[in-house]
């Protein structure tokens, strides 16, 4: 669905660039979770992505044209949530009649869905809501216009804690087998059991583009108590419960649950990467 090639970035006036000979692929059907450090560069590849910036070389396409075009049948089939952006003070109704119909497949009923998921009850003034009930209708609207392709920047920013359970449950709602989300995010925990798919980033490129399935197959994720032993960890961080620990999975031994947290940590220290995942690979020392 997605793919970059060879891109190089950088923003005018900075010496710096973004992105030096980039390059990514991805599918549809995924939820992948973006992640990096700050300044890694997740906001602007959704940017790049989406057609709001041009790489100075190399491309990035959609289904195989340039997103840098700005061709109205692929802007139709992408929607870019920011981590902020400006709505009208207009009524919710008035909002969706100007901007609906630029989307063939937007969906009124799954926007009433989603709303009333995020207990918003019309009508609705946008100009009159908090920014965190802005950024749920932001979401809904952007769910509700049907486009194979979501990118959210930082969704879960501003959201109280029951909402953020409510935005992976209306997520999920709304997946389709041909529709991809990307989401970038520091608040992990927000969203880990909602993505199949990981992109760590870095300065210096692509640390780990791999499917949480490929994770969990490969290693375990554990708690242990003061004084087990470490020796088959590929990586360990102490807790006040004990050591939280990444090891291989043993043949047979059950599937646990991710730690993205975790994992992100062990991926920066360079302790787990893509081809660790590849058959016949041996996890770092």
């Amino acid at each position: 669905m997605i793919e970059v090639s060879d891109i190089s970035f950088k923003y005018a006036g900075s010496k710096t660039p973004v992105f030096s000979d980039f390059s990514l692929k991805i599918g549809e059907g995924r939820i992948c979770g973006l992640l990096g450090k700050n300044g890694t560069g997740k906001s602007t590849l959704l940017y790049l992505i989406a057609g709001l910036l041009r790489p100075q070389r190399g491309s990035v396409a959609f289904e195989g044209v340039e997103t840098a075009r700005r061709r109205v049948d692929v802007l139709r089939e992408m929607f870019l949530v920011p981590e902020e952006f400006y709505l009208p003070d207009v009524s919710l109704d008035a909002y969706v009649r100007t901007n609906a119909p630029f989307y063939p497949r937007f969906s009124r009923e799954v926007l009433d869905r989603c709303l009333a998921d995020f207990g918003l009850d019309r009508p609705l003034r946008l100009g009159k809501l908090s920014m965190g009930q802005k950024k749920k209708v932001y979401m809904s609207f952007a769910l509700a216009a049907g486009t194979r392709l979501v990118l959210m920047d930082e969704p879960t920013n501003g959201l109280d804690i029951p909402s953020k359970s409510t935005f992976r449950r209306v997520v999920a709602q709304c997946m389709a087998d041909d529709r991809t989300l990307i989401i970038s995010t520091h608040q992990v925990h927000d969203v880990e059991q909602l993505l199949d798919h990981l992109l760590i980033i870095s300065t210096e490129g692509i640390l780990l583009d791999a499917s949480v399935s490929d994770v969990c197959s490969r290693y375990s994720f554990e708690f242990r108590q003061p004084g087990q032993p470490l020796d088959d960890a590929v990586y360990s961080e102490p807790t006040l419960q004990g050591n939280a620990v990444i090891a291989r999975r043993a043949d047979g031994a059950p599937e646990t649950q991710l730690g993205l947290e975790l994992l992100f940590d062990a991926v920066v220290q360079g302790k787990i990467g893509s081809g660790d995942l590849q058959a016949g690979k041996e996890v770092r020392p």
